[in-house]
């Protein structure tokens, strides 16, 4: 794809590395943005070679949510719930793009995560924060829900519900040490510190197979809502079943035994 504009994507083997690119405008996020992000994680479905992506935010902040000053927010007029509607549901798509790629998130959060900005972060699979890092729901201090872009399911499957409701209904910022104590951010690195923080982790997800890291993403977004401890087993043992038929099981196995690392084929 070509470099776009409101967002840059690196890329270092199987690796890529997505940066927010707004930094004069603190990562606001703008229909652009939208559609650039859009367009970037569905075409990771095609791009099975990209094992690992990393999401940060260029500039002082990771981003300070949702440009209030943009056409995100539909004219008055007739038609104004039709026109706004379909504007949510680009923003919203974004998470459900995000949740759905086959590929693992890594979400490195320095300085303010507001609104959209927090709920970039709640879809990525891991995250790790800066000291200076804040998050928070700022969708109800503008007048509107605090479920919005997916922080009212995800939320709640993070931290609980007793925590996602004090920072929901009240749009209240959540820290760094805070985030890490209740299991919101794995861990927090000094801001010079956390890409490599990231890099080390994405390089410890390269050391499994190509498919079992694909699957065990795509089966940890199914299990979270599975009915009952059967269904989640009959999931589990077939994706095992798939999984064993593999050339890199194979390896996997040889490697083991040999004492060497693996070299996989994604096959």
């Amino acid at each position: 794809m070509n470099q776009p504009n409101t967002i840059v994507v690196e890329t270092r083997g199987a690796i890529e590395i997505l940066t927010l690119n707004r930094p004069a405008q603190l990562n606001a996020v703008s229909p652009d943005m939208i559609a650039e992000l859009t367009e970037y994680f569905a075409g990771l479905c095609d791009r099975p070679t990209t094992r690992v992506v990393i999401l940060r935010g260029d500039g002082p902040q990771f981003s300070a949510g949702a440009e209030l000053g943009s056409d995100a927010f539909a004219a008055p007029g007739k038609g104004r719930p039709q026109r706004q509607l379909r504007m949510q549901q680009n923003y919203s798509g974004v998470i459900r793009l995000m949740r759905s790629c086959p590929q693992p998130i890594i979400g490195l959060v320095h300085g303010a995560a507001c609104g959209a900005g927090f709920s970039f972060l709640l879809a990525c699979d891991v995250r790790f924060a800066a000291p200076d890092a804040r998050m928070n729901a700022a969708y109800i201090r503008i007048g509107v829900g605090g479920c919005d872009m997916g922080s009212g399911y995800l939320l709640p499957r993070l931290v609980g519900l007793s925590v996602t409701s004090e920072l929901l209904l009240t749009g209240r910022f959540l820290k760094a040490e805070r985030a890490k104590a209740i299991g919101l951010v794995s861990d927090i690195a000094p801001l010079d510190e956390l890409l490599a923080k990231g890099l080390a982790f994405a390089e410890e997800m390269l050391r499994v197979s190509p498919m079992g890291l694909r699957m065990t993403k795509q089966a940890l977004n199914t299990l979270i809502d599975a009915p009952s401890l059967d269904a989640a087993l009959m999931m589990e043992d077939r994706q095992q079943v798939i999984l064993l038929e593999t050339h890199d099981h194979a390896e996997a196995v040889a490697a083991f035994r040999e004492r060497r690392d693996p070299t996989y084929s994604d096959q």
